[in-house]
């Protein structure tokens, strides 16, 4: 082989080495946030509340975001990802949705923290269906929230969000949107025994 076919064949396949990652795209990331509350609720005296463990589904555990296609099917993208774990970032979204919604409390992600007088609320996570043409999330949580004193309050949040525009950021939105209808859920729970303690 001629030397000028030996360059012309390196610069070709040089071409399409630098082609191919021309055309790849960039990953972005995403974060689920705390969604502000148009709710005025009187504030409180100081309380903590410690948030964990979270669970969530084996199918979105992972760092790339699942669509739901169908039934039967989903969607697993490569260039769509959680900036951090899914559930750390559902206890985070939850704990910043409570201080909104319980003025005074301090909520902490770390179930450890809960002292003798702490309240602690546990999530399961079953159900974060995120669907890959629009349409509602889906989110099925059940929680339990353990007051200081007294029996835990148990409750189930199943929560449809309409997707408001194309694309993952108003996915993650509606997602972010959801957890504030749970975590208004476990705020009511929480003042129930607030009440009761009283």
């Amino acid at each position: 082989m001629s030397r000028y076919r030996v360059l012309a064949l390196v610069t070709i396949v040089l071409s399409v080495f630098s082609g191919g990652c021309a055309t790849s795209p960039a990953a972005r990331f995403y974060t689920l946030s705390p969604v502000q509350v148009a709710e005025t609720t009187p504030a409180v005296r100081p309380i903590a509340i410690a948030i964990g463990p979270v669970t969530v589904p084996d199918l979105v555990d992972r760092p790339q975001i699942v669509s739901t296609i169908d039934a039967n099917s989903v969607s697993i993208d490569e260039f769509a990802r959680w900036a951090d774990p899914l559930k750390s970032q559902v206890g985070r979204a939850l704990a910043e949705d409570l201080m909104l919604l319980i003025p005074g409390s301090v909520v902490s992600v770390y179930p450890q923290r809960t002292t003798g007088s702490g309240y602690g609320v546990s999530v399961d996570v079953q159900s974060f269906d995120s669907p890959i043409d629009g349409g509602a999330v889906t989110l099925a949580v059940i929680w339990s929230m353990r007051p200081p004193k007294g029996n835990a309050i148990d409750g189930r949040s199943v929560v449809h969000e309409a997707v408001r525009g194309p694309g993952y950021d108003a996915l993650v939105n509606a997602h972010s949107r959801a957890l504030a209808s749970v975590a208004r859920d476990i705020a009511m729970a929480t003042r129930s025994a607030l009440g009761q303690r009283n």
